[in-house]
């Protein structure tokens, strides 16, 4: 290959690179072979391109099913006649789940669903827990009564103290904003913070974002974090006058609408492979260093054990699970210091956000009283040489305890 061929492949590939969001970027980066990570780049960018026609959600099973027409085809002509005739029934039914998934997802001839059932009655360790990513809505739209209710929650959390002084906004769209992988979504909330990076800003989002999540699992609405999926142009082009480019900044979106059954095959899978937890042995500790596990059955810790485990069901991008937490013991008081495992800006910094939601919303159902904060290093440091994790968020301390 001459030196003008491989200068342009580089080239396209940056100019490809610098389309990623920061997820994908983050993926790169950890490619270090030139040849592979310029491949790598390649198939990204044909995979973003596709996801945003509202195909691929439907088209990621096809690779597997034409392979097994070509294994088939194999077997019969080696002469196992019986066997092919056996097996040609698993790419037939593929083929047919897919076909079904385009006629009642992607055109949306399907039969009429109910409306799914308010859950009221669960306390809020049960709707943390039991929630789950709605990435298949209902084509009805919002009865009035769900949609006042929820505005309203909105205005409410808005209203409510943050964790800094930053502006956040959460624009309300009604319209088919174009997603990944999500299907038939018609409502959004759009988390807007400040064209200059502020930390605290994200976390606010997280944090006030995941509680109108919660009030609208309680009122039996469907809703799904999207963070890379969401094709910022198609969001830009909805809000309007809403976004400014050189004030405003788009963190991340939450599609809220009724759940539906019809869903297609690659989301029925995608759902199954991200509702899985790290134990809670690897998300809290009592060292800096992250290594010795906090023992949650020894006082005063057993206190909060169900506040442990709705930190460990917080959402995440991609289910990555980036928040730590180190806990400390003084006297009567204790303190959590929130961590994020990664150098990812935003994504990880709504984690974090999330995770204070669940934890706040957690302590004020058992009764428990205290106060998030920013801690300089040398207030977070047991002894003089610790050495402190690279990416301090914010702490939790308690009120004394009795």
């Amino acid at each position: 290959m001459s030196d003008p061929e491989t200068t342009a492949r580089t080239r396209k590939s940056k100019v490809i690179y610098a389309s990623f969001g920061p997820n994908e970027r983050a993926m790169v980066d950890k490619v270090h072979l030139l040849w592979l990570r310029r491949l790598f780049i390649r198939l990204l960018g044909i995979k973003l391109q596709l996801q945003f026609t509202g195909w691929l959600q439907y088209l990621m099973p096809v690779p597997i099913t034409l392979g097994l027409f070509l294994l088939v085809g194999l077997i019969y002509l080696v002469g196992l006649t019986g066997l092919a005739n056996v097996l040609i029934w698993l790419p037939l039914i593929l083929t047919a789940i897919i076909l079904f998934d385009i006629v009642t997802c992607r055109f949306c001839i399907r039969l009429p669903e109910p409306l799914p059932k308010a859950r009221s009655r669960e306390d809020i360790f049960a709707l943390i827990r039991d929630r789950r990513s709605c990435r298949a809505y209902q084509t009805r739209p919002l009865i009035p009564i769900h949609e006042q209710a929820l505005k309203a929650r909105i205005a409410i959390h808005l209203q409510q103290p943050r964790l800094g002084n930053a502006p956040i906004r959460l624009e309300w769209v009604k319209a088919p904003i174009t997603v990944w992988p999500v299907v038939n979504a018609r409502y959004f909330l759009v988390a807007i913070a400040p064209a200059e990076y502020n930390r605290t800003a994200i976390l606010d989002i997280g944090r006030t974002l995941q509680k109108i999540v919660l009030d609208a699992t309680r009122m039996g609405l469907g809703t799904c974090w999207i963070g890379p999926g969401a094709d910022h142009r198609s969001v830009k082009t909805h809000l309007r006058e809403r976004f400014d480019k050189k004030k405003d900044s788009i963190i991340c979106l939450c599609a809220v609408g009724y759940e539906s059954w019809y869903a297609p095959l690659f989301i029925r899978f995608f759902n199954t492979q991200f509702h899985k937890r790290l134990p809670l042995s690897d998300l809290f500790f009592v060292d800096n260093a992250m290594k010795e596990a906090l023992k949650i059955d020894k006082s005063p810790w057993e206190a909060f054990n169900r506040c442990f485990e709705s930190c460990r069901w917080a959402p995440s991008s991609y289910n990555g699970q980036t928040t730590r937490c180190i806990a400390h013991k003084k006297d009567s008081q204790v303190r959590l210091d929130f961590y994020a495992t990664t150098s990812s800006r935003y994504y990880a910094a709504v984690a974090t956000g999330i995770w204070c939601a669940n934890w706040e919303m957690g302590c004020e159902a058992l009764g428990i009283q205290g106060e998030f904060l920013k801690l300089p290093p040398q207030e977070r440091k047991n002894l003089p040489d610790d050495v402190l994790p690279p990416h301090y968020d914010i702490s939790w301390l308690s009120a004394p305890l009795i």
